[in-house]
């Protein structure tokens, strides 16, 4: 099966169309007004609805509440919802009649992530680093190691770059999740970068 490659953080057309060009099966764009990734609702559903529809795209929330994200999944234009908040099992699993996949994201802080992965029942599992004050696009790795011990779908993120994207791709992962390893500036992707990580992965694909 190949390995899936989602590009997140994307705030604009021109990047956009550079990561499905490219070979982005999945698009994320971020709706927690906090991040410097945000893009408003209304920007965001006038950019895809200028992409194929052969591209997967993921909305992405941070303990957003059921009816904001009810509201926007219901428009049809998501196939992925990505909790990447402090979401408990049961919230995720209160989602599971939505007509969307689901995405839990936790960040990796030590080998008991292992753990909580296992409470969720989500289709695919987001491993990211753990940072204290940030809900993800840290830019930081963390011990892939740990992957080999969970059977479940999982997007692996957390710092991926053109350097090391494809020692990713070959930990056997679902998939994996590239945001601030490809940007010129938060928000803004680097088409050179997005490019070479591409490139990098093309005899893995």
């Amino acid at each position: 099966m190949a390995i899936k490659v989602k590009i997140c953080g994307i705030t604009n057309l021109d990047d956009a169309k550079a990561a499905v060009d490219m070979g982005a099966d999945i698009l994320g764009f971020n709706f927690y007004p906090p991040s410097p990734r945000f893009i408003p609702p209304d920007e965001a559903l006038e950019i895809i609805n200028k992409l194929p529809t052969f591209v997967d795209i993921a909305a992405v929330f941070v303990n957003a509440e059921v009816e904001q994200i009810k509201g926007l999944t219901e428009q049809g234009f998501f196939n992925w919802i990505q909790l990447h908040g402090d979401e408990t099992p049961d919230f995720c699993d209160s989602l599971q009649w939505f007509n969307v996949k689901t995405i839990k994201a936790i960040r990796v802080k030590n080998k008991d992530a292992v753990k909580a992965v296992s409470s969720y029942y989500t289709d695919a599992v987001l491993l990211d680093a753990f940072d204290p004050k940030q809900y993800g696009g840290t830019g930081e790795t963390f011990d892939w190691n740990i992957i080999r011990d969970i059977g479940k779908r999982i997007f692996l993120a957390g710092g991926l770059n053109p350097d090391n994207v494809a020692q990713a791709m070959e930990t056997g992962v679902y998939g994996i999740d590239a945001c601030s390893g490809l940007e010129s500036e938060p928000g803004k992707k680097d088409h050179k970068k997005m490019k070479k990580f591409f490139k990098n992965i093309e005899h893995i694909r």
